[in-house]
């Protein structure tokens, strides 16, 4: 900070002044003016406060957070992270997933058995998207060896097959309406388009959900062979060759 007057009292002349070097210690420089009249004074101020930057103002802490823990989570967990889930995101994605299937349709694609089961087999078909830590969105997928999808690919994954199969892609509800589930699935494609043995993304959905797939490169190729108690679907393909994502350079 600045050296400043007191009201009514007159700093000592000809003693050197103690500045604030930014990214370094303390240390003497001299005046950049000799001080004289009370004029000139004033005039050195106000060069010093024209050429000093101005100290940065610590960030405001939301309320009930110990200020400790928080400055330990700004210096450690980046703001906002992609990365392939683990067994330890197991419960926060199926947590994610109940409240946004369950609370609609009154089933989840995957339940925790087998989120973990497939997190175990095929995590690096797995992508999610956390905040400061806190996983905010995630897809997981596996792979499939057949043309079209079956009962089975529901629970089986092909270790040598080509086809990715996304089985789920849910959003923290707190997150929803931000555009966060179409940032993810472009990445997600890309994530795959990464990995040669990848050559194709299937999927099912409802019909309504059919225009939002096909955004991205989908395309229907007719009703499902899967079905789940009363509620049928639409099986949606997609090529990794030469997707738009490839030429995509919003960074999405």
């Amino acid at each position: 900070m600045e050296p400043q007057s007191v009201k009514g009292q007159k700093r000592p002349l000809g003693r050197p002044w103690r500045l604030k070097v930014l990214g370094g210690p303390h240390r003497l420089r001299r005046p950049l003016l000799k001080l004289g009249h009370p004029r000139e004074a004033a005039v050195a101020r106000m060069s010093m406060q024209s050429t000093n930057p101005l100290k940065p103002k610590a960030p405001h802490q939301p309320p009930g957070i110990p200020k400790s823990l928080s400055c330990q989570r700004r210096h450690t967990l980046p703001a906002s992270e992609f990365r392939c889930l683990t067994l330890e995101d197991a419960v926060s994605a199926f947590e994610i997933e109940r409240e946004a299937f369950i609370s609609v349709l009154g089933i989840c694609p995957l339940y925790l058995d087998e989120i973990r089961h497939f997190l175990t087999l095929c995590p690096e078909l797995s992508l999610g998207w956390f905040e400061e830590g806190c996983l905010v969105a995630f897809i997981i997928g596996s792979l499939w060896d057949k043309e079209r999808l079956m009962q089975e690919s529901l629970t089986l994954h092909r270790p040598g097959g080509r086809i990715a199969h996304l089985h789920v892609l849910a959003v923290h509800r707190a997150f929803r309406q931000q555009g966060r589930g179409p940032i993810l699935l472009w990445r997600y494609l890309h994530h795959l388009g990464s990995q040669p043995a990848v050559r194709r993304a299937v999927l099912m959905c409802e019909d309504v959900l059919v225009p939002f797939y096909e955004r991205f490169g989908f395309h229907a190729v007719g009703p499902c062979a899967v079905s789940v108690g009363s509620l049928t679907f639409t099986e949606l393909h997609c090529s990794l060759r030469n997707h738009p994502f490839l030429r995509r350079s919003s960074g999405c």
